[in-house]
Order: C-alpha cells, then sequence, then structure tokens
C-alpha cells in the first residue's frame, strides 16, 4: 500500500540516507528534483537544530535596509491626517524641511499612506492632448483675474471673493471680499493691487460683465477696461466658454475652496477677509508648489513698485451710465423689468440673473454670460432693483393681473 509522506519526512529521510546509509549528495538531490545545495541546507539546518527545523520556514528576510523605519512611518501618517489635501510629494518635502534622515521616496510615501488607508485610490484622468501648458518668462508680465462664490457667513450670506495670481510665479496679487461682485467693487481691488504691487504688462480676464463690455449691442468701456488703458496695461480675454485658458487662476480657486472654504462659515465680511488674509499670506510664503518645483510664489515673484503709475480713481458717477438689477425668472421664462416684459427662455427658469439697464437697452446676464439683449422701452432708473420671487409683482401701469409676490 502507497503511503504519502509529508514534506518534513522526505527531507528527513533523505538527511538520514546521507548520513546513516552513506548516499552521496548528488543521488539524493537528483532522486528527489532538488539541487545540491538544498540538500546540503536540510543535513545544516539538522545538524544543527534537530527534526523540527525541517518544516517550512518563512522565506521573508529577517531585515530590509531600505524599509522606513517605524518612527518615520508612524511620522508621515501623522501628517496625513493633520494634512489630508497633502499627498506624498509635499510629505516628502516637509519631511526633507525637518531633517529626516534617510529620506523615503515618493513611492514608499505613497505605499506607507495605502498601507494605512490613508489615501484615496482611484484612477488618474489622462491628460488631453490639445491641452498645453504656457507661462510667461518673468513675474509681472501678466495677470489672471477672475471672480468666485461660494465664501459664506453665518447669516446665510454669500460673498464674493475677487482673485488674481501673477502667471510667472503664482503669487497671489489679490483676494478681496465683496458683497456684489459690481464694476465699482471689482475695480477698486484691482487698484489696490496695482498701488501695492506695481503695472503688469497684461492682464487675462473671462467675459465677465465687470471685465468687458464688449458683447453688447454697442460695444462701450468699462470701468476696468479703462483703468487698463489708463496704466499701459493690454486686457486680454479668454475665449468664450473657455475655461482652460486661466487655467492657474482656476487652480488658485481649487486651492482656495479645498483648503480653505471647506464646511466654514464666518461671522462677518471683515473676519472673512481677515481669514482669507492670513491664508494668502501662507499660500504666498509657505506652501510649496509642485509646479514651481517645490518653491513658493513669493520666491519666483519680483516685488515692482509703480513709480509714476496713473491710477484711475474709482467713483460712483463712472456707474452712472447704467444700473445693475437682479431678477428671477418665472417658470415660463419671462421676467420683467420696469414694467417691461420678455422672454429669456425656459433653460433659465427659476434662476436669478443679473440685468444691466440703461436708457436704451436691457442686457440679461447669467453667470457672466450674456443670455438677452432687447430695446428698453423707457427712460430712467428702475424703481424695484432687487425681485426674488419666482412670479414678477404686478405694476401699477399694467393690465396683467399680479400672480404672486416679487
Amino acid at each position: 500500500m502507497l503511503v504519502e509522506l509529508s514534506v518534513m519526512e522526505q527531507r528527513y529521510q533523505a538527511v538520514l540516507a546521507v548520513v546513516q546509509d552513506g548516499w552521496k549528495i548528488v543521488e539524493v538531490a537528483q532522486r528527489l528534483e532538488v539541487s545540491r545545495q538544498t540538500v546540503h541546507a536540510w543535513i545544516a539546518r539538522y545538524e544543527r537544530d534537530g527534526l523540527a527545523s525541517l518544516a517550512d520556514h518563512s522565506h521573508r528576510p529577517t531585515s530590509c535596509p531600505h524599509q522606513i523605519k517605524a518612527e518615520i512611518e508612524a511620522g508621515i501618517c501623522e501628517i496625513r491626517r493633520q494634512h489630508p489635501g497633502w499627498g506624498p510629494r509635499r510629505i516628502a518635502h516637509e519631511l526633507a524641511k525637518a531633517g529626516i534622515e534617510p529620506l523615503p521616496s515618493r513611492s514608499s510615501i505613497y505605499r506607507c499612506l495605502k498601507r494605512h488607508s490613508l489615501i484615496e485610490l482611484r484612477r488618474r484622468r489622462k491628460r488631453r492632448d490639445e491641452f498645453r501648458r504656457w507661462e510667461r518668462e518673468r513675474p509681472m508680465q501678466l495677470w489672471q483675474m477672475d471672480v468666485m462664490g461660494g465664501v459664506m457667513l453665518d447669516d446665510g450670506t454669500e460673498l464674493k471673493v475677487v482673485t488674481g495670481v501673477d502667471d510667472h510665479s503664482r503669487f497671489c496679487i489679490a483676494a478681496g471680499l465683496v458683497r456684489r461682485a459690481t464694476s465699482k467693487a471689482v475695480c477698486e481691488i484691482l487698484a489696490r493691487s496695482l498701488r501695492r504691487f506695481g503695472i503688469p504688462d497684461e492682464i487675462l480676464t473671462d467675459n465677465g460683465k465687470v471685465f468687458t463690455g464688449r458683447f453688447g449691442p454697442q460695444p462701450v468701456e468699462v470701468m476696468f477696461d479703462r483703468i487698463c488703458r489708463e496704466n499701459g496695461i493690454s486686457h486680454r480675454h479668454t475665449g468664450v466658454r473657455s475655461p482652460t485658458t486661466t487655467g492657474k487662476i482656476e487652480r488658485f480657486h481649487q486651492s482656495l475652496r479645498k483648503e480653505f472654504l471647506v464646511d466654514r462659515s464666518f461671522r462677518s465680511l471683515k473676519a472673512a477677509q481677515a481669514a482669507l488674509d492670513a491664508w494668502v499670506n501662507d499660500y504666498n510664503t509657505a506652501r510649496p508648489h509642485q509646479a514651481l518645483d517645490m518653491a513658493t510664489p513669493a520666491e519666483r515673484f519680483r516685488l515692482e513698485p509703480a513709480k509714476d503709475a496713473v491710477l484711475v480713481p474709482v467713483d460712483s458717477a463712472e456707474e452712472q451710465r447704467g444700473q445693475w438689477v437682479l431678477r428671477r425668472v418665472a417658470s415660463n421664462g419671462i421676467i420683467s423689468v420696469d414694467t417691461q416684459m420678455f422672454s429669456v427662455g425656459n433653460a433659465f427658469k427659476a434662476q436669478l440673473v443679473d440685468v444691466f439697464v440703461d436708457d436704451s437697452v436691457i442686457q440679461v446676464w447669467s453667470k457672466n454670460h450674456l443670455i438677452k439683449t432687447i430695446a428698453r422701452a423707457r427712460t430712467g432708473p428702475v424703481r424695484k432693483v432687487r425681485t426674488d420671487g419666482l412670479h414678477v409683482k404686478d405694476h401699477p401701469t399694467t393690465k396683467r393681473k399680479a400672480s404672486g409676490e416679487p
């Protein structure tokens, strides 16, 4: 009857064949189809530790010279818990600043975070071939500016933040909070940045109504354009619906939302501005940027104060050319401005839109895009500046019956 022997028993018989029966090691190795070195190892283990040593052992190395030390691994995990937005490259940079030796590589830090489930595993998006990175050669050649919402107060009020970055250094040259992003408010922040940092060669913005008046039936020069012209600044615009052109300011907005605004509200505009100023100072002087080879924006930004700058005074008379009012589009796509009712389309129903009114035209803007322009039937200021209801209240001069509160 055949009896199946365990691995340990086969090794023991091989050892006995050599030690007691006098077989040659070559013969035993050929019979068991193993190498001579393996038979020698079995004999050495048996002579040193007895029969139990012939059992299977772990093949794990007793030491790993390049393994991260336990205290360094614990430090990596603690840094990640305190700063969830920091990736392996940023953590490696911080460890290098702290003088950690030996410094673990980015891949080692990534594996450490993965072992402790401190990093979200996701497939990286493939970069589209038509996207090309571009950057000015020196500071103050180009500023990118934009307006971003999402800064909330405790009472539910939403503030806007007017932002600007230097294209070469990513240095934040403007971060001002306003209740409404009117032309006057935006230009006051621009003028403040020009006084503090100097005059750039160019400014790049989108086609928002506070930045340009070229999309009206009669293109006009808005206050922002005038400040640029008087100071010799070339004002450049992005293509329509082309946010990748201003990629650096959009990337700044992403950092602002993730690192400053997430799950946060403020007591007042003044308190929010103070907190924002502190974050911007850290962003400019302490936060390293991967696009800058882990340098800070302040290290690449060279301050050029204005000597003979011709700064245009920002006064309220500049805005007297027209008036901005707020309307909510009704369920049938209709809005009413100064008793003049017209349709902007069902695609915008129940949305808030900004309306620019002067003595000749009415322009309707939705999220910085001009969606409707019509001739105005009346002249003079609009009495009702804000109408948030879904229906337009009846005006005394119309025969239309009121259907609800504004």
